[in-house]
């Protein structure tokens, strides 16, 4: 069962990266929404199946990620739920939508980046828990690893206050910057995958 959880849950990340990634593409916000709100539903049980594989000198290691992935997802999902429901529905004021709509930059926007930086701290433990036995294992780790960098400018950019609503060619950063993630993350979900495929039942 605990070996199941893993792979559905790498195979429905997989799609969900995918399809967020074609959604960047194809202009489509409530897509976005949709996909990033299963991208965070297929985390948690995937980061979950990690510390249950882990060794027993590294189980704080997975319960530290589990502890954020639970943190992101439910950020994650309270932003996009937002999305796909209150702020899609309209009849907001001015300073609420201000607020509230992603597409503002608003105080959801910085929601938003600071649950993907928890997201990156939790890859960042995840990473510490992997057992390395072949290159695909390597690999894994290294991904899981370095993704925890991004952390730090998830946390700092929103201080900085780097993104704004009148930033010049802003939705297309934000695309290319977002289509990079997706790049990057794909071979995780394709790596965790092949991970939890080759364990013992």
């Amino acid at each position: 069962m605990n070996k199941k959880i893993g792979t559905v849950a790498a195979k429905v990340n997989i799609i969900a990266v995918a399809g967020f990634a074609l959604s960047m593409l194809l202009r489509s916000n409530f897509l976005s929404y949709i996909t990033s709100i299963f991208i965070a539903l297929s985390f948690v049980p995937m980061m979950c199946a990690l510390c249950f594989l882990a060794g027993q000198e590294k189980k704080a290691a997975g319960y530290v990620s589990m502890a954020f992935a639970t943190m992101y997802a439910t950020i994650i999902l309270l932003v996009y739920f937002a999305q796909c429901t209150t702020v899609r529905m309209g009849g907001l004021s001015k300073q609420a939508s201000e607020l509230l709509d992603y597409q503002s930059y608003g105080l959801f926007f910085h929601y938003d980046l600071m649950g993907y930086g928890l997201m990156a701290l939790s890859t960042f433990f995840a990473g510490l828990t992997i057992d390395v036995r072949n290159r695909a294992d390597r690999w894994l780790k290294l991904l899981l690893m370095i993704h925890g960098v991004f952390s730090i400018t998830c946390f700092v950019m929103p201080i900085l206050g780097v993104f704004s609503a009148d930033m010049p060619g802003g939705y297309w950063i934000g695309v290319v910057l977002l289509e990079f993630w997706c790049v990057y993350f794909l071979p995780v979900g394709i790596l965790t995958h092949l991970y939890f495929a080759k364990q013992k039942d």
